[in-house]
């Protein structure tokens, strides 16, 4: 493996003489390497086959230079938590023929050349209606998933209490599930939300779609110190960081920062993702 990611990278490379990492035990060494280093760990979201293959491959390997952990968008035609960035970059995608099969695809190459923890984001419809070598259904997408290398899937409309069948399937295969609180979550959702949760529990900033805002909610702080009462799980925060100082003030309280469309409007207009990446990489540092 080449060892893509931060220093360069956060990831590393995998010692010849140790058993490859993977899945929860992945990711959790990811976020661990990162607080070693004084740092939040960085995840960078990317939507599948956007804006087409071939760049999207090579955006994939750009952001991998600099993440800690890539999630990976599975492009869904309705996608309730997404914001009009991702939407539009899901439409675009969806039109130019990515399907499920094409991201795990895109997953498998990706574990080729790097040990980075990779999760991908996916809605409950596209696991419910999978066909694929591994099977149909739950079944199916959970083993050819693993079998292209994820380490894990954020579930953002899927309810845990209502994940009784994948959960089990996920754990067999050594996949993390990752479910969302936010700041309308009790303390009763919390506790059933990080009891499902592996790897990490995703903390959304704001109570809204993704979408690249000028600064997180205020109530932040307060949602990732009520999750911590729950779970020695790490907290990433995504939906509204945007720039290197969001960035900044999510690190400064959370394990974990995710950024999404503010890359996606990068990478769809022709800018310097490279540079985009790094600046709120850099950011993450405490």
């Amino acid at each position: 493996m080449s060892g893509l990611g931060p220093a360069t990278g956060a990831a590393g490379t995998a010692s010849a003489d140790a058993a490859p990492e993977r899945g929860e035990q992945r990711l959790r060494r990811a976020f661990a390497r990162a607080a070693e280093a004084g740092r939040a760990a960085f995840v960078p979201y990317l939507t599948a086959g956007f804006p087409d293959p071939a760049t999207n491959l090579e955006a994939a390997r750009t952001l991998l230079r600099h993440a800690d952990v890539l999630e990976v968008g599975l492009p869904y035609s309705d996608p309730l938590g997404d914001g009009p960035t991702i939407q539009r970059a899901s439409e675009a995608a969806l039109a130019a023929g990515t399907r499920t099969s094409n991201v795990l695809a895109l997953v498998r190459t990706l574990r080729a050349e790097s040990d980075a923890a990779i999760v991908v984001m996916t809605y409950y419809n596209p696991i419910y209606c999978y066909q694929g070598p591994g099977g149909v259904g739950e079944a199916g997408f959970v083993r050819d998933l693993a079998d292209a290398g994820a380490d894990g899937m954020i579930l953002p409309d899927l309810p845990p209490d209502e994940a009784d069948t994948l959960i089990p399937l996920a754990r067999a295969a050594d996949l993390a599930t990752v479910f969302l609180v936010a700041p309308t979550s009790t303390d009763a959702r919390l506790a059933i939300v990080t009891q499902a949760s592996r790897g990490f529990v995703y903390a959304v900033s704001v109570t809204g779609v993704t979408g690249a805002r000028d600064e997180v909610g205020v109530e932040v702080a307060s949602l990732v110190a009520r999750t911590r009462a729950h779970t020695e799980l790490p907290i990433a925060v995504g939906f509204g960081v945007a720039s290197p100082d969001s960035a900044r003030e999510v690190a400064a309280v959370a394990d974990g920062v995710v950024v999404g469309s503010a890359l996606i409007r990068t990478l769809g207009e022709g800018g310097d993702l490279e540079a985009h990446a790094a600046s709120l990489a850099a950011a993450c540092r405490r």
